[in-house]
């Protein structure tokens, strides 16, 4: 397994780097240290794009270097430079390149308000990725947590629900953590001709819980630990909150049903989910990617 962490020499990049060797340690994955640099943007006069490209080269080499210092001796670590106009895109492109399984962000920038504040870069990659992205909330780059703790997977019955529960079950039993399946009752628009009727619609969540519950009992070893809950609140922000979270622990979510084939796109329910979360959030397409879903 490999993991693409987009870097930058800022906290933001801090953070995407100190999760994605939590992630590595734990999964046993391999790190690809990726840093996307602008190209000149004018050209050439007198050898003038040439310097500036050189001289930006060397300086983002110091950066990973640096960056390159900070993973632990028991991770396998790469760096990466490359240019390209867009970060997105280069970010995108490189994880094709090297085959990588999922991106890591740091969630530190301008845009969304609380612990997680998405900057553009993130935002695009959140908008467009064909591959999972995990965002690190800002401060993990503080934790002397070492190992995910538990994985939480939220869960609704659109499509991609299944390849979620899939991905959530590969995950939790490749790195050996328990396993959470949560059901946001009153949020989910599956719901919305009983919006009105609390208990029906707490009912269907009890049950749509249960066959979550056996679907990846099936799928996981006897006696792994897998639990099944589900929270209700007058929003999202409120449900959320009744949980209980511990650093170390980690919540899958699906991609938006406005999402184009094969690509994310971060939807209302995980945006709103992000204003009040602290753990990293990884956001999965709601379909299988092929080969030719890579650029």
């Amino acid at each position: 397994m490999k993991l693409i962490v987009g870097y930058l020499a800022t906290p933001g990049g801090a953070d995407a780097l100190a999760l994605g060797v939590r992630l590595a340690r734990t999964l046993g994955a391999e790190l690809e240290i990726c840093l996307v640099l602008p190209p000149a943007a004018l050209p050439a006069l007198g050898g003038a794009t040439a310097n500036y490209e050189e001289l930006i080269a060397e300086q983002g080499d110091k950066w990973l270097a640096e960056a390159l210092e900070q993973v632990p001796s028991d991770v396998v670590a790469r760096t990466h430079r490359i240019f390209d106009e867009w970060y997105a895109d280069g970010l995108i492109g490189e994880a094709a390149r090297l085959g990588a399984d999922a991106l890591v962000v740091g969630g530190s920038g301008g845009g969304i308000a609380g612990r997680y504040s998405l900057g553009t870069v993130v935002n695009e990659l959140l908008h467009s990725s064909p591959l999972p992205v995990v965002v690190a909330p800002r401060g993990v780059r503080d934790s002397k947590v070492q190992r995910v703790r538990e994985v939480t997977c939220a869960l609704g019955e659109r499509q991609g629900a299944d390849l979620l529960l899939a991905t959530a079950v590969r995950a939790a039993a490749a790195a050996g953590t328990p396993l959470r399946l949560v059901s946001l009752v009153a949020l989910d628009p599956v719901f919305g001709s009983l919006r009105g009727d609390r208990d029906a619609m707490r009912e269907r969540a009890l049950e749509h819980a249960r066959q979550t519950l056996e679907a990846a009992k099936n799928e996981l070893p006897e006696g792994f630990p897998v639990s099944a809950t589900i929270v209700d609140g007058d929003s999202v922000e409120d449900a959320v909150k009744k949980l209980d979270w511990h650093d170390g622990d980690i919540i899958l979510v699906g991609s938006s049903r406005l999402s184009a084939p094969r690509r994310l796109f971060l939807g209302s329910t995980a945006a709103k989910m992000l204003r009040v979360l602290d753990v990293p959030m990884v956001i999965v397409p709601r379909d299988q990617l092929s080969d030719e879903d890579l650029p």
